[in-house]
């Protein structure tokens, strides 16, 4: 090993063998180590310490499966614009699959680098394979989006995706966790490149975007991604509840068995991602749009509004009047999402991202869960204008008591128990109004 090729501040021990040596981290260079990761294909990098208040929801996971972890890197790989923004669909994939191909390759080719040298490091997936035996619940290693704002490498828009200041929002990110400091860590940026031209809420088939900055995950949950998890698991049911071929085609399309067959093929494909391709933020792509603003929306967004298609949502949701009413002339086609809680904790936590604001119009209400048997837990749910607030314990006073044996609980969640059966069998007791329980479930069609 020739130490002038590396950085200098690595502790180098000699082993009894004299060709043999045993290279321990204590801080790499950042400009050595910035240099090495854009060499290896990043677009941009950046560096955080594992102790950054910004992530300390990430930092037990992270932990759990390193627990040598001290420091992120954060890079971004960029896409090209025009496939994103194209509306063959089929054409954006392409794009998204080939560049976070690319992704996992720089970062592999970074800790591979990494670790002749002695330095010990592991790069989690772009996007899958994930932690799937823990679905519906945290699914993925290492949230990239808060790494890649903490490490100044853009801010969040309003359509939940990360905005490089130059290169837009048409960037994958990548994650490297080391077992080594960095001499320099990156800040986030002072300003945030989202215009606030809401051309992405205009573009959303499902209305997933609010105007006032709400987010509806739900909705672009079971469209966008109708072909990944649960949308697939909800496929799957479609077949082995169907009896006959007749009665499986008339439940699924032809168009939609061959698209699963495509997903299945060649990975999963997006259904929109619409918010992503008409986004006119970014150093490098805001100058058309200034110029023309028109031209901008009529050659990027109308086309993607005005496509014939299926827009994939729950019965009952909010979504789904949102389709008809902006979109006549895409389809409506009516799923379930396949996000089934398999414990107190995912129902609770999952709360929020099945909530429909529009569902619970009118509704001004405190609900108290105490939950007891497998699982013992007491919660407070509280919907009022239009707005869902989940905590932990009994607070203030309820309008409907709930207690509930947790296994009834999830059973009837799941559509696997009668409800009436299990307050007859008094493994769920109310006190307060059964109406309340009717409203509170309208909130959440699944």
């Amino acid at each position: 090993m020739k130490l002038d090729d590396h950085p200098t501040v690595l502790v180098v021990r000699r082993t009894r063998s004299e060709q043999s040596f045993e290279v321990s981290p204590s801080t790499l260079d950042a400009e050595w180590l910035r240099k090495l990761c854009l060499d290896a294909g990043a677009d941009d990098v950046g560096f955080v310490e594992m102790g950054r208040a910004a992530l300390t929801d990430q930092r037990d996971d992270i932990l759990r499966i390193f627990p040598q972890a001290q420091s992120f890197i954060s890079f971004v790989v960029r896409m090209n614009r025009e496939p994103i923004r194209s509306p063959a669909r089929s054409v954006a994939n392409l794009e998204f699959h080939h560049t976070g191909d690319r992704v996992n390759e720089v970062a592999r080719t970074i800790v591979g680098a990494l670790e002749a040298r002695g330095v010990r490091a592991l790069n989690p997936s772009m996007g899958f394979p994930m932690e799937m035996d823990q679905f519906p619940g945290k699914i993925w290693v290492v949230s990239h989006k808060p790494v890649a704002v903490a490490a100044g490498l853009g801010q969040m828009g309003i359509h939940r995706n990360v905005i490089h200041p130059r290169f837009g929002n048409f960037i994958l990110l990548g994650t490297i966790v080391l077992n080594a400091e960095v001499t320099a860590y990156d800040s986030p940026i002072t300003y945030n490149p989202c215009l606030e031209c809401q051309l992405c809420v205009a573009a959303c088939p499902t209305g997933a975007i609010g105007a006032d900055g709400h987010f509806n995950f739900s909705a672009c949950y079971t469209h966008n991604y109708r072909e990944f998890m649960g949308g697939f698991t909800n496929w799957v049911e479609q077949i082995a509840s169907s009896r006959t071929a007749q009665e499986y085609r008339a439940k699924v399309s032809d168009t939609e068995s061959t698209s699963m067959w495509q997903s299945l093929s060649f990975g999963a494909n997006y259904k929109a991602a619409y918010c992503l391709a008409v986004c006119p933020a970014g150093e490098e792509v805001i100058g058309p749009y200034l110029l023309n603003p028109t031209r901008h929306v009529n050659e990027t967004v109308k086309p993607l509004q005005q496509k014939p298609e299926s827009v994939y949502v729950v019965p009952g949701s909010d979504a789904e009047s949102y389709v008809a009413r902006r979109f006549p002339q895409k389809t409506v086609k009516r799923v379930g999402n396949g996000l089934r809680p398999r414990s107190i904790d995912q129902f609770l936590a999952g709360l929020p991202n099945a909530f429909q604001r529009g569902r619970a119009a009118g509704l001004g209400a405190t609900y108290h869960f105490t939950f007891t048997g497998a699982e013992t837990r007491q919660a407070t749910v509280t919907i009022r204008e239009e707005t869902i607030r989940v905590q932990d314990g009994h607070i203030g006073q309820p309008q409907l008591r709930i207690m509930a044996d947790s296994r009834a609980w999830l059973r009837f969640i799941r559509k696997e128990g009668s409800l009436v059966w299990a307050l007859l069998t008094r493994r769920i007791r109310l006190e307060g109004s059964s109406r309340l329980l009717v409203k509170f479930g309208n909130c959440f069609p699944s």
